[in-house]
């Protein structure tokens, strides 16, 4: 028996008990469908995560004060002297921009709208470190900053939920903490969500956050300095030398430091690493029910072996080899999993754009993606669950004795 006639055979053995193929296939195309859509939700997750700590900026390093990891006590806090220090091109020279930032949360209100939004002190550095452009208006200028002007820069989210618009708003007054701001400008949109969303936000000068809104003790103390390496290649660099500069600023002991230094590079690969645990865990859970869809394919098989038992023996009596008949079964095994495994991945793209269309209704930033990686394992794994569980019952019927089946009532 060539493949074709094994194929054609086993075809019209199924559609002939199309109900009893259909309930079986049903865990295949459930498992398979499963595993698919968490793969492509996963990696959407993940491509949002990372896209959104690449929109911050490039080459960029995040210093902030303490060391959890050195369990250093009371560790004194980073301020304007420490910016102006890692400004300093002869003792940084793969440092190509410092900008610190003070930070919280207020209440803002506008148009008879209020929201509890995320308020940034901070530099005109920030804006080409960040990549942070407008779409109307201006980014906080020098002249700004150095007159402490109470102009703030919204967040897209921000502006839609205070004015329903994100544009035309220019001009208008907001009310931070019931301080009253001019919006000098709208953010073009970065994409995200939850607490981190960069399109839910407020940028006002550092100065006038550091005067009227975060003040901290001492007065010069900032919550957190970002550092722009000159390249991608002198990142390493950059963090020795804000290490080397920070030591001696902060005068500590040997090998104890009171700052921690975090590049963006270990930041996206943290996220990518957490994302695609979770990615995988949530998939193995899934690939359980292909478990469930191979057993039951088994459980089908084998009652298929027993209605078909005089049919078994009268094809070995008329010349049928064992082989011909495990490969007969083998076959319907493999074609029920393999169609279960088609149909699951139509399933799993369905999935996919409905969890896409709701990200999208609330504002997530997460498009599940179908690579041909997940359609091709989803394909080879479920023709090997059918192979898998078809063995047993094509070898019980290829064992067969032809003179006791024909027998057989």
């Amino acid at each position: 028996m060539n493949l074709y006639q094994a194929f054609t055979e086993a075809l019209g053995s199924l559609t002939a008990n199309k109900l009893r193929s259909g309930l079986t296939i049903l865990g295949i195309v459930i498992g398979v469908a499963a595993v698919v859509a968490m793969m492509a939700i996963g990696q959407g997750a993940q491509n949002s995560i990372t896209n959104s700590i690449n929109g911050i900026g490039t080459n960029l390093l995040f210093v902030s004060a303490g060391n959890f990891a050195q369990r250093v006590t009371n560790p004194k806090p980073l301020t304007m002297l420490d910016v102006a220090a890692l400004q300093n091109p002869a003792a940084a020279p793969d440092i190509a921009a410092v900008a610190p930032i003070v930070q919280g949360r207020f209440t803002v209100s506008a148009n008879g709208q209020t929201e509890d939004v995320q308020v940034q002190g901070v530099t005109p550095q920030n804006e080409s470190m960040q990549n942070d452009t407008t779409t109307e208006g201006t980014y906080i200028t020098q002249a700004e900053y150095n007159g402490r002007s109470s102009v703030a820069v919204i967040g897209p989210t921000t502006a839609q939920t205070l004015f329903g618009a994100t544009s035309g708003i220019v001009g208008q007054s907001i009310r931070i903490n019931g301080q009253p701001f001019q919006v000098a400008g709208v953010l073009a949109s970065k994409g995200g969500s939850g607490l981190g969303n960069q399109d839910d936000r407020v940028l006002i000068p550092l100065t006038t956050a550091q005067v009227r809104l975060i003040k901290r003790n001492p007065a010069n103390r900032v919550d957190e300095i970002l550092v722009q390496a000159t390249s991608a290649s002198t990142v390493t660099a950059a963090q020795d030398e804000i290490s080397a500069i920070l030591r001696v600023q902060h005068a500590t002991k040997p090998g104890v430091d009171d700052f921690t230094i975090l590049a963006q590079s270990q930041i996206v690969s943290a996220a990518s690493s957490i994302t695609g645990i979770l990615t995988t865990f949530l998939g193995g859970i899934a690939g359980i029910s292909l478990l469930v869809g191979g057993i039951g394919i088994m459980n089908i098989m084998l009652v298929s072996v027993t209605e078909r038992t005089r049919e078994i023996g009268l094809r070995k009596a008329l010349g049928a080899r064992r082989r011909d008949v495990m490969v007969q079964f083998l076959t319907e095994s493999i074609l029920l999993s393999l169609l279960g495994g088609l149909i699951g991945i139509g399933f799993a793209w369905v999935i996919s754009s409905v969890v896409g269309a709701i990200a999208a209704a609330n504002n997530t930033n997460i498009t599940p993606q179908i690579g041909l990686g997940a359609i091709l394992l989803a394909t080879i794994f479920s023709s090997a669950v059918g192979l898998l569980f078809g063995l047993y019952p094509a070898n019980r019927a290829a064992r067969l004795q032809p003179v006791e089946a024909l027998r057989y009532e």
